[in-house]
């Protein structure tokens, strides 16, 4: 058997997300159903995080096994091929070693949530942005961002239906820009909870409106308790951006 690790971008919209399941399509699927085509066998599919139906990836790293012998870059382009018309794409195709795995050897994960504050619908970007139509403060939501930053419970950020064994974890970057009318999120860490990034996004969003101080967003955030999130922010402009490894050369910007 040989291990491939995958680069894998994708649109979420037409999928209930990620991980394979019984009530629809999902990119898991998509593109094990793709790499059996063209190997005659079961794939499976291991992936360095999960995504909700609706969000999308930049740069998805995975990994599968092949007992047929085949070249990387031949497997990419099959796969790629048996895809269409999906949007989903392998990006870059590599052998690792055995004991490399997407999930388990990742140290680094980076999401971007990208918000549109404008009045008019949004024509291009339908399905990959949040419009927000009020006027949203940046700067104010990027003073706020920095009560999240560090090592804390989010209890208060983590879905109900969230399977991670503790609601600690370490934020090592939460980072609002604006450039016009967009307003772009930044969030990293080693690992996150289950609707972590979307809920963090919501109640930024309600300082940038004026409705929440950066104060009661830290009381949102000492409170542990679901009922204290003030807003989850829709799946549309959530994006993941990479996967990061030991051995990775840096990736400034994958945008």
């Amino acid at each position: 058997m040989t291990r491939f690790r995958l680069t894998v971008e994708f649109d979420g919209r037409p999928f209930m997300g990620w991980q394979r399941q019984a009530h629809g399509p999902s990119v898991q699927q998509a593109i094990e159903e793709a790499a059996a085509a063209i190997t005659g066998e079961a794939a499976v599919l291991h992936a360095a995080g999960r995504t909700d139906a609706g969000v999308h990836a930049l740069a998805m790293t995975a990994h599968v096994e092949i007992a047929k012998p085949i070249a990387a870059e031949r497997l990419m382009d099959g796969i790629n091929a048996k895809l269409r018309p999906l949007p989903v794409a392998v990006l870059a195709a590599s052998q690792v070693p055995d004991e490399w795995h997407a999930r388990f050897s990742c140290i680094g994960r980076r999401y971007l949530y990208r918000i549109r504050n404008r009045r008019a619908p949004l024509a291009l970007d339908a399905g990959r942005a949040w419009r927000v139509p009020v006027p949203l403060d940046a700067d104010a939501m990027q003073r706020a961002a920095q009560v999240l930053v560090g090592r804390h419970d989010f209890t208060t950020f983590r879905s109900v239906h969230c399977q991670a064994e503790s609601p600690v974890k370490t934020l090592d970057l939460l980072r609002v820009t604006r450039s016009g009318e967009l307003i772009e999120i930044e969030a990293e860490a080693r690992s996150f909870l289950h609707h972590q990034v979307r809920s963090m996004v919501g109640c930024l969003q309600l300082v940038g409106r004026g409705k929440w101080s950066a104060d009661e967003l830290g009381a949102a955030l000492q409170a542990r308790d679901r009922a204290a999130l003030g807003l989850n922010a829709p799946p549309d402009g959530l994006f993941f951006v990479e996967a990061r490894y030991p051995d990775d050369l840096p990736i400034p910007n994958s945008r």
